[in-house]
């Protein structure tokens, strides 16, 4: 099916749609002028990680193709806490916390959206602005009556926990509304007719929807992307060292080009489409690559994401260490590394810095394992202590297997 939008066909065909209301009716207002969209982003954690990369990248779609992309930042939603996809309630933040995340989270979105006062220049708006300020019984006597308790019972969010007879609480039920009420301020304010996010919020979206056709007698939308796992069925966000950030102080560059180097050969293709610009003639191509060959596609696939989310020079910098570190056989100065101001350390601690190691007895079981290499010989000693003497230009090169890399410095 083609459409008339240019921005439903580019992410048709790039597969970041899973469902969409009133398909035909959003395609026309699409195509007849520049609109309004947003996606909501909690500030949960002091940054996004790769899982949000879809969403941003539909926004950036977005704007790319004449619309005006919104971020809402939830700096209100985030005190009452998204019951989506969640066993239990989400731990209670300080504002303080709140506030900290959310300056955090805000710097990621410069690489990929331009923001300003032209009418497809991206807006940031925080759901505080408006949450904050609400009287409780007057927002109960005015929007109350247009939410259904059996209908909010039936998301999917709040159902699941019900029946799995998980406690849900009054704080949390009232997530779905103040995002309903988040699309119809953003319908007041700026004419935004566009609710985009992950599969989970479709409940959500839907609720939004009613109560701008209630309220405002107007016609919007939602529309969603498929919940993003790799071809093992892990979610993405995650890898095997925690969750794999966007902001560059809580993962380096060139760990982050590493996780894109190493994805699953059946991922490439559906990446390279999800989170790179590349031309779909060009994917085509790589995705015939097989064997040892995919790996051209891999570096690809590391340089273009890293370069959107990064810049130009991280991605750059990054696949060259990993050239010299696994080609060149260099000890490149730029690889993940710590600086010790002790004459003496032991390995054991040093993989627990490096994060290569999440405690002793896993750096224990890495050794034993011959899975640790020092200047890139094995080493089999549980106890062994390094010392800045042993060394020339007080400096080591410490790997885990055949991917993770690290630099010792001794000051």
């Amino acid at each position: 099916m083609t459409f008339k939008s240019d921005f439903l066909n580019i992410i048709k065909e790039r597969n970041f749609i899973h469902q969409i209301t009133d398909l035909d009716q959003l395609d026309n207002a699409l195509f007849k002028e520049s609109k309004c969209g947003y996606i909501g982003f909690d500030c949960t954690a002091p940054s996004l990680h790769v899982g949000s990369m879809i969403q941003i990248m539909m926004l950036r779609w977005f704007q790319k193709c004449g619309h005006r992309p919104i971020v809402l930042m939830g700096g209100g939603t985030t005190k009452v806490g998204d019951p989506s996809g969640k066993d239990f309630a989400r731990p209670i933040l300080s504002i303080e916390e709140i506030e900290k995340n959310k300056l955090n989270i805000k710097k990621v979105f410069n690489q990929f959206l331009k923001f300003g006062d032209n009418i497809d220049d991206g807006l940031m708006i925080d759901n505080s602005e408006w949450l904050d300020k609400l009287n409780y019984i007057s927002f109960l006597r005015e929007y109350g009556s247009s939410f259904s308790i059996n209908k909010m019972l039936s998301l999917e969010s709040l159902k699941v926990r019900l029946e799995r007879e998980q406690n849900l609480s009054f704080l949390e039920f009232n997530y779905p509304i103040f995002q309903a009420f988040d699309f119809l301020k953003l319908n007041e304010k700026f004419d935004c007719i566009l609710q985009m996010g992950g599969s989970d919020q479709w409940g959500n979206i839907v609720n939004g929807i009613d109560l701008i056709r209630k309220k405002n007698q107007k016609q919007a939308f939602g529309l969603t992307s498929p919940l993003l796992t790799t071809n093992s069925g892990a979610k993405m966000g995650k890898s095997e060292n925690g969750a794999v950030w966007l902001n560059k102080d809580y993962l380096n560059d060139y760990d982050f080009w590493q996780f894109w180097r190493n994805v699953e050969d059946a991922d490439v293709s559906k990446f390279l489409k999800l989170f790179t610009e590349l031309d779909l003639n060009e994917i085509d191509k790589l995705e015939k690559l097989h064997g040892s060959d995919i790996n051209e596609a891999k570096i690809i696939l590391a340089n273009e994401v890293t370069k959107l989310c990064r810049g130009k020079n991280a991605a750059i910098e990054s696949s060259k260490i990993a050239k010299d570190t696994f080609e060149n056989s260099k000890i490149n100065k730029n690889l993940p590394s710590i600086t010790i101001k002790e004459k003496e350390i032991s390995i054991i601690k040093i993989l627990n810095e490096l994060n290569f190691s999440k405690s002793n007895g896993e750096a224990r079981r890495l050794i034993r394992g011959q899975g640790v290499k020092l200047n890139d010989n094995k080493i089999s000693d549980e106890e062994l202590v390094v010392r800045n003497n042993d060394f020339l230009n007080n400096s080591i090169k410490i790997s885990v297997g055949k991917k993770k890399h690290g630099l010792v410095f001794f000051k």
